[in-house]
């Protein structure tokens, strides 16, 4: 790790340190324990499901898979980081990384899972705990002000998370490269997904989410969870979701490419919404509302659905019929940080609601953009028969090409971008 990383680590603490203490103190609290989770067991097994750090935990330690540990916090005090590491034949005990962090916190390590006892004082504990576990403690478990308090923390970002996101773009990059080479030398799903996995150095179970790799009408499936050990007959088209974590914080690609079986409309329209994407990231600055973000992209949306003669139809008409929800039903994108779909989006600074427009159900980040936030952009365009159906009595679609269309999925494409008063940052970086 680099000098000039590890200063700026040092400086995320010291401000983590500062932050915590305000917050504690408004609240009336001495210190707050924070509790890294516990795998889930599968029903009725004696196998654990995939595990990954409470956010809280990570944004302090970004330890993102290690389980049954504490964090003390107390204003004035070193944290102290109260390790699950025992003695095992089974398993390898736990061990921390060599970074700055490690010397700059008390370490205890521990065999029990149990919490561990609090001084004297108020204290809060925070994460997957009981009342009764936080009665045991003589703590309070998740009080709600303090916690919207903790989430409104992470919601800027500091120059060293930034540092994070933006190497954990480049390996994702890398994979999402490596996956194309395999997509185009007519690999199936699984090839696609072990050749990303490969080239971004990281198992599943440390990705920051499954991975979505659809080919042909498999990248309509907004969240398609599957991967298929064949490949098609017809090599239409690949939809790549992927991340990777880098020190807890997550990258979130996408990226769609034509197959050699692509119709000839098809690479126009993923240009189409590349292109969109990038006049939309262009608009990202502190002081612009998402949701008027999100209104602009159904807008371009019912431009570019004209312009590639999929409705003959004025864009304002197409808006307005609602179409263009049926063509791309999620989000613009949402924030971003050591979880994908971070913390605090639909409430303001102050922790009172935000909702979502009616309208639009599925948008995650409907604040006021502020310097300092990540956030991603991810238009789309896809052919989905169940969304479409209600639509079908519109003469001005053409239905004879939206179903040849149909077999070739969707497009998405998904960038991650730091907000700054200087203008957008795009963290994600432009494959050759």
């Amino acid at each position: 790790m680099s000098s000039q990383a590890d200063s700026l680590q040092l400086a995320h603490l010291h401000r983590l340190e500062q932050d915590y203490a305000a917050l504690l103190g408004r609240h009336g609290f001495d210190g707050v324990l924070l509790f890294s989770g516990r795998p889930a067991r599968h029903h009725g097994d004696d196998q654990f499901a995939s595990f990954a750090a409470f956010g809280h935990f990570v944004h302090w330690t970004g330890q993102a898979q290690l389980a049954h540990s504490w964090l003390l916090i107390r204003p004035g005090e070193a944290p102290t980081l109260f390790l699950h590491s025992p003695d095992d034949f089974w398993h390898l005990p736990a061990r921390l990384p060599d970074e700055p962090w490690v010397a700059r916190f008390r370490l205890e390590p521990r065999a029990t899972e149990a919490p561990p006892a609090l001084p004297p004082g108020r204290y809060a504990v925070v994460g997957d705990v009981t009342a009764a576990e936080a009665e045991a403690l003589g703590a309070e478990a998740n009080p709600p002000a303090l916690l919207a308090g903790l989430d409104e923390l992470r919601v800027r970002k500091s120059d060293y998370e930034v540092a994070c996101l933006r190497e954990a773009n480049r390996r994702a990059m890398a994979g999402h490269l490596a996956a194309r080479e395999a997509f185009l030398g007519g690999g199936a799903e699984l090839d696609i997904q072990l050749a990303y996995l490969g080239a971004a150095r990281q198992r599943e179970s440390q990705l920051p989410y499954a991975n979505i790799v659809g080919l042909n009408a498999h990248g309509g499936v907004l969240h398609y969870q599957h991967y298929d050990l064949a490949p098609p007959g017809r090599a239409r088209s690949l939809l790549l979701d992927g991340g990777c974590r880098h020190r807890g914080y997550c990258a979130d690609i996408t990226r769609t490419w034509p197959g050699s079986d692509a119709l000839p409309e098809f690479a126009p329209l993923i240009q189409g919404v590349t292109t969109l994407q990038q006049r939309l990231i262009d608009r990202l600055a502190p002081g612009v509302s998402y949701v008027a973000l999100h209104e602009r992209m159904h807008e371009e949306l019912a431009t570019l659905l004209v312009a590639h003669g999929l409705v003959d139809a004025s864009p304002e008409a197409v808006l307005a019929s609602g179409l263009t929800r049926a063509f791309c039903p999620h989000g613009l994108g949402h924030l971003l940080g050591v979880q994908v779909h971070d913390v605090a989006g639909r409430v303001a600074s102050d922790g009172s609601p935000l909702p979502h427009p009616s309208d639009h159900p599925a948008l995650r980040l409907t604040r006021t953009l502020e310097a300092g936030m990540v956030v991603t952009m991810e238009p789309g365009l896809y052919v989905i028969p169940m969304l479409l159906a209600p639509h079908r009595h519109r003469h001005e679609v053409n239905w004879a090409l939206v179903e040849r269309l149909a077999d070739h999925g969707g497009i998405r494409i998904e960038d991650n971008v730091l907000v700054t008063g200087e203008g957008p940052v795009n963290l994600t970086p432009r494959e050759p």
